[in-house]
């Protein structure tokens, strides 16, 4: 009897060993929460939520503003314009003068005697090369006038540039309001692909999207439109008549890029 109660023992323990033989204790794991906080503490790598410099925004590029080398001509009328009733979502005047606009310096008049072209391409008065050749006076002479409706006229610069200001001067011989004025640049001459700098066409007439940018009173100062340099070549300006006739008149464009 004793032998079977120590054959019992012996047996039992042998197969205590054999289990703790078989079943090894697993490799501490660790908890998920605890590698969720390990991964969040460590510095970011990814460039993506690195700060980095944006091309449009150079670095320190603001220790470098300058006027841009705006030459404005002679004022045509004076006093608040009149018989303006019918224009919604008109811009009111700053009633004084435009102050400087800033750009890096180096910054020039990229579109002087460029190429022009345009959906009308013999104007009823003038030559398309005249929206360039750096007469801004509202003369008789200076006017560019093309066709009713819809038009549109591009400016090729020839070459890529960081645009950083339009300023684009209508007929401005009377306070005269034009419609559905959209200005656009890109890389492509086809405008496939485009940014839009201004659009005040604010029921999507000419289909390149719905405006939110205010009408506004021609005067000799021209509409400066700030481009934020976006980089092209191609400029195109379009208009649907104005206020007072179905005609789209351009005295002078300039483009401020390097």
């Amino acid at each position: 009897m004793k032998k079977l109660v120590w054959l019992s023992v012996v047996l039992t323990i042998g197969l205590i060993a054999f289990g703790c033989k078989k079943s090894p204790t697993p490799p501490a794991q660790p908890d998920d929460e605890q590698t969720t906080r390990s991964v969040e503490s460590e510095p970011a790598t990814s460039t993506e939520q690195v700060p980095a410099t944006s091309e449009t925004e150079p670095a320190n590029e603001d220790e470098n503003l300058v006027p841009i080398p705006l030459t404005l001509p002679k004022p045509m009328f004076v006093g608040t314009p009149q018989n303006l009733e019918g224009v919604q979502n008109l811009e009111k005047p700053l009633g004084r003068p435009r102050p400087p606009f800033l750009a890096p310096e180096g910054v020039a008049n990229v579109a002087l005697n460029k190429p022009v072209t345009s959906s009308e391409p013999f104007p009823i008065m003038g030559d398309l090369e005249m929206i360039v050749d750096g007469d801004k006076e509202a003369t008789e002479g200076s006017v560019v006038e093309l066709g009713p409706f819809a038009q549109w006229v591009m400016i090729d610069l020839e070459k890529e540039h960081d645009i950083y200001a339009i300023v684009v001067w209508h007929y401005h011989r009377t306070p005269a309001v034009y419609f559905n004025v959209v200005v656009e640049i890109s890389n492509d001459p086809e405008f496939i692909e485009s940014t839009v700098v201004f659009n005040n066409d604010h029921n999507n007439s000419l289909g390149l999207g719905v405006g939110t940018d205010q009408n506004y009173v021609e005067t000799s100062e021209g509409k400066l439109i700030d481009c934020k340099g976006i980089r092209g070549r191609y400029v195109r300006l379009w208009s649907e008549g104005n206020n007072q006739n179905d005609y789209n008149h351009y005295i002078e464009v300039e483009v401020y890029g390097k």
